[in-house]
């Protein structure tokens, strides 16, 4: 099974509580982080793949090994292999560090690395899944996936904004946990939900 999610921000402090860009009411980045954790792992098992479209964490520590770390051990509790795509609070040095602690799960690497995106077929559809948001023109089966724009939706019905924050969440029939994947039924209806809601407007 493959699910999708972006803008996880493990260790976030400035994210905490009632602020204008992504609010989360948590009192501690460590409640935070186990609440990610443990809705993650309610939903995802470990034989699935999670496609995470970048800004893993924002933690920054002097020496940088000791966030590296801490971040390390976050994503080694969480279930499934994890296909990583570079998000702009990503560094391609952590991404090294993440390279040589990598490990078999499935017998595939827990880890797998992409600087800009990737293209995966689901549905009959091509999602075209990135960390910013794409602006492809008029395109047919084509749905780019991508984070970024935290609780923000871009006003085109081709993207979808599937970072944990996002309001496009509101298209599901359920209230998703906080920081749980989107499942591949989620993003179904998801991409039918932004359709029906741009269509009537007309």
């Amino acid at each position: 099974m493959k699910f999708f999610t972006a803008d996880t921000h493990f260790f976030h402090k400035d994210l905490l509580g009632n602020n204008a860009f992504a609010p989360r009411p948590f009192p501690l980045v460590e409640v935070m982080n186990q609440t990610i954790i443990d809705n993650w792992n309610a939903r995802v098992k470990p034989t699935d793949t999670v496609y995470h479209l970048g800004d893993i964490a924002l933690y920054f520590t002097h020496p940088a090994s000791l966030s590296n770390e801490a971040v390390y051990n976050v994503l080694k509790a969480l279930n499934g292999n994890l296909i990583l795509i570079k998000g702009n609070h990503d560094s391609r040095a952590f991404f090294k560090y993440l390279k040589k602690r990598n490990f078999e799960v499935n017998g595939k690497p827990k880890f797998e690395f992409h600087d800009v995106g990737v293209v995966i077929k689901m549905n009959h559809r091509q999602l075209y899944m990135t960390h910013y948001p794409m602006m492809m023109g008029i395109v047919k089966q084509i749905i780019n996936l991508h984070g970024h724009i935290h609780h923000y939706s871009v006003n085109v019905k081709e993207n979808l904004n599937v970072g944990i924050d996002t309001p496009e969440k509101d298209y599901l029939n359920y209230k998703i946990p906080f920081g749980a994947p989107f499942s591949e039924a989620d993003i179904e209806q998801m991409i039918k939900g932004k359709r029906e809601d741009f269509a009537k407007r007309g």
